[in-house]
């Protein structure tokens, strides 16, 4: 590999076993401890030229966004950070590609120091429900977790040194997580209790954090903007980015509001809404509906071509209680790994829950919501995306996934099966669409508004209740996820900038337009920066 984006490897050790499939990395834990993470940035610095080195931003970079976006020029952003020139075998697009998230490597282990206030950083390293895909021989599989597990107690030290200063709100939303990490260890293998002593050191940790940290888990402005803009190559002005919320907000509720009359005329939403969430699979039935709507959203995608050719395994499943953290979410068949199924995670409701919370949990899952979630996950969402990853072309678009792309394009997803008529247009299927994207866009309000300091957490557990028809311990989790994910408003910033792409593409090429051939020019930039998706038009962003 080359020694740039092997030194950016390193520095992502979790993300990059799993979402590109370098096993290479299995059985190891990256150092998180201040020591370590000074190592790993200094051995990225060496291993491309300064920031501020002479050179050109490929076309799309910060300093050429895409033609509309948000501007406002960020200090030391990606495009005055570019190195000097493209690398081995990849093209100028490829470059700015590996740029941007060097550069967001520097902003988020440098200057953010996320190690230090983050748990879930350590959790991912730790982590063990990595090896549970197919991805290699069961026995080769369970070498590699036994010697990851043999290194949890190495790890829980750098863990403690370095979390100094993790705020109240995020060590109690990520304590679940951090208590889950040991689920199903047996106390009578010597490696495992080592790694359960361990465990219970960090618990103990994070605890006090829970109870003595700082109550106040806000960014800032300047460190929000920085932390968005830098790793999607684009200008971030966070005063028109909570105006597009807020406006798309308003466009959503007119889309839930016309499929509610479609359903029930004459009844307001509200009602109609309420009757919706209640209208879900019982606990033990819900694998088994999101099974079926799995293979009905993989022939729907199929049959208009949605994505280039879509192959593979989906495989429904419970969450990990390490993974439970999220709702729903898709560990796919990485690009380097021998083809293996992919596994679509859902988080049922813990039994010992209250009926009240189990009820509001559940609605989560209803007759219309499932099935919007389960195309946002599996197609033409996050497993048919990530099934073109693994035919994507050079190393960098195989490897480097860009988080606001991922999550946007599978949101985007969401409305394009609306637009084609996904169950015959069946408003229940528009309403779950909207309701999803409400509490997407949700997320992006509030990210902005609790790093900017700007609404307390209890507005912002207010916020999703009545903006995003979200209730309960759901409404609260997914406030609180702002503290510890400060982009999750990742999802619809990635979507508006898909299909603002999408309008131009269908400017730029006039009668060459089709949904196949943008959805298939997008795709194979893989998993690209926001500010490089422009690449498309004139075609600078292909390989060959």
């Amino acid at each position: 590999m080359d020694k740039r984006l092997r030194a950016l490897c390193d520095l992502a050790v979790s993300a990059v076993r799993e979402n590109a499939g370098l096993h290479e990395y299995d059985g190891r834990i990256q150092d998180l401890s201040p020591a370590g993470v000074r190592a790993g940035l200094a051995r990225l610095d060496r291993s491309s030229p300064a920031p501020g080195s002479a050179s050109s931003p490929a076309p799309g970079s910060a300093s050429s966004p895409i033609p509309g976006s948000v501007s406002s020029p960020i200090p030391g952003s990606v495009s005055s950070a570019a190195p000097g020139g493209p690398g081995p075998g990849w093209s100028a697009h490829d470059e700015a590609h590996l740029a941007a998230f060097e550069a967001l490597a520097r902003v988020e282990l440098g200057e953010l120091e996320e190690h230090r206030w983050n748990p879930l950083l350590h959790v991912d390293a730790m982590d063990l429900s990595c090896y549970d895909r197919e991805y290699a021989p069961a026995a080769a599989r369970a070498e590699a977790r036994r010697r990851h597990l043999a290194a949890w107690p190495e790890a829980v030290d750098a863990a403690r040194e370095s979390l100094d200063r993790v705020p109240r709100p995020v060590a109690e939303a990520l304590l679940p997580a951090v208590r889950g990490l040991a689920a199903g260890l047996d106390p009578a293998d010597p490696v495992a209790a080592a790694a359960i002593a361990a465990h219970g050191r960090l618990v103990g940790h994070v605890e006090r954090a829970a109870t003595g940290g700082d109550p106040d888990a806000a960014l800032g402005g300047p460190a929000l903007q920085r932390l968005l803009g830098v790793g999607q190559a684009i200008p971030v002005d966070l005063g028109r980015l909570e105006e597009r919320a807020d406006a798309e907000r308003d466009r959503l509720r007119a889309m839930l509001d016309d499929a509610c009359a479609r359903l029930v005329p004459g009844r307001p939403t509200a009602a109609v809404v309420a009757g919706l969430l209640r209208d879900h699979p019982e606990a033990v039935g819900v694998m088994e509906e999101a099974q079926a709507v799995t293979a009905e959203a993989i022939a729907f995608t199929a049959e208009h071509r949605l994505v280039p050719d879509l192959d593979g395994e989906c495989v429904v499943g419970p969450a990990p209680p390490s993974r439970r953290w999220a709702l729903a979410m898709m560990s796919w068949a990485a690009p380097y790994e021998p083809d293996a199924p992919s596994r679509y995670y859902i988080t049922p409701p813990e039994p010992d829950w209250p009926a009240e919370e189990q009820e509001d949990w559940l609605a989560v899952f209803s007759r219309s919501t499932l099935p919007a979630i389960t195309v946002h996950e599996v197609a033409p969402g996050h497993f048919a995306h990530g099934r073109s990853l693994r035919r994507a072309e050079g190393d960098v678009r195989r490897t480097l996934h860009s988080p606001a792309f991922v999550e946007g394009w599978a949101h985007y997803a969401e409305e394009v099966c609306v637009e084609l008529g996904f169950r015959d247009g069946d408003p229940r299927f528009a309403a779950g669409v909207a309701l999803e994207a409400l509490t997407r866009v949700t997320r992006l309000a509030v990210s902005l508004g609790v790093h900017r300091s700007s609404m307390p957490m209890a507005d912002a557990v207010r916020r999703f209740e009545a903006d995003a028809f979200v209730y309960g311990p759901a409404a609260a989790a997914e406030a609180t996820r702002a503290t510890y994910d400060p982009t999750y408003g990742r999802y619809t910033w990635g979507k508006l900038e898909i299909l603002r792409l999408r309008e131009q593409a269908r400017s730029a090429w006039g009668g060459g337009y089709s949904t196949q051939r943008f959805h298939a020019e997008l795709l194979a930039l893989g998993a690209p920066p926001l500010g490089l998706m422009g690449d498309i038009l004139d075609g600078t962003g292909r390989t060959g």
